[in-house]
């Protein structure tokens, strides 16, 4: 793993704490990348339930939990810089909560309406705080065209936004409706424009290998892929210990039942580089 110096995660947790989003200054290197883009091909060409695909039912729109049985995946949530990062983030030991991949196939991926993670994961799981954190790889060069994550900065210190009544009964909702472009739980259009207006939007973008990070009440969305340029993005969720659901009912593939605090393993296959230091001049 190349160095990453000893303060690793400075301004990061501030910026974290008052945007609800991050972005270290480092990046996974080409061949690191390439790796995961070859693990990512070969499990999306598979039939399992982990795979989901788009309303056409051919094309895949995303694969989860790949950790628990590829085994590239699981030495990257293993990963000494992520797992560190996960817990000053977080404050203390963590594990992973959900691994996905979300693929917007070239000029087919569908949007993903504006909501907020901790809505599916406090209702249906049941779990109590947002004491988690979200850490996305670009696995693609993402672009203003191809379908990037866009999050309304400072939205996750207002709470859980436009919950539909009627759950107070201990139902849970069809969990294919929390992975499709039909969401279960969304935030109204107007108010996250509203709020948008107000704050902001931080688009996604950058090369591959890119790092960012994000809360799981930020209020976010995406656009549809209207380039030829595929879009995948890699997100690993890191859960507090201490915070595990109290009910989970969903599959194992998106509400893992492990909550083992994860050992960092250094894998030199899954190397970061430093990004330049903008501030300083050649």
């Amino acid at each position: 793993m190349a160095s990453i110096g000893a303060a690793p995660h400075v301004g990061l947790k501030s910026a974290y704490e008052r945007d609800g989003w991050c972005e270290p200054p480092y990046r996974f290197g080409d061949a690191a990348v390439a790796l995961l883009r070859e693990r990512t091909l070969a499990i999306s060409r598979e039939r399992r339930p982990e795979v989901v695909h788009e309303k056409d039912g051919g094309t895949v729109r995303a694969i989860h939990g790949c950790h628990a049985f590829d085994e590239v995946c699981a030495a990257l949530v293993r990963h000494p810089y992520l797992v560190e990062l996960a817990e000053e983030l977080i404050g203390g030991p963590v594990y992973v909560y959900q691994f996905k991949v979300n693929l917007k196939q070239a000029h087919e991926g569908a949007a993903w309406p504006w909501h907020q993670d901790f809505a599916f994961w406090h209702e249906e799981d049941g779990m109590r705080r947002p004491d988690a954190v979200n850490i996305a790889i670009s696995l693609d060069d993402v672009h203003e065209d191809n379908g990037p994550l866009m999050a309304i900065p400072g939205s996750h210190r207002l709470g859980l936004l436009d919950l539909p009544e009627g759950r107070a009964d201990g139902t849970e909702s069809d969990w294919r409706s929390h992975v499709s472009a039909d969401l279960a739980y969304t935030v109204d259009a107007d108010r996250a424009g509203a709020l948008a207006e107000e704050s902001g939007r931080k688009l996604f973008v950058g090369p591959r290998g890119s790092v960012q990070v994000f809360h799981p009440s930020i209020v976010h969305s995406s656009s549809n892929n209207v380039s030829a340029d595929r879009r995948a993005l890699l997100l690993i969720t890191y859960n507090a210990v201490a915070n595990a659901p109290v009910r989970p009912t969903r599959p194992a593939f998106l509400v893992s039942r492990d909550t083992t605090p994860v050992t960092p393993r250094a894998d030199e296959r899954l190397a970061l580089q430093a990004l330049p230091d903008p501030t300083v001049s050649l």
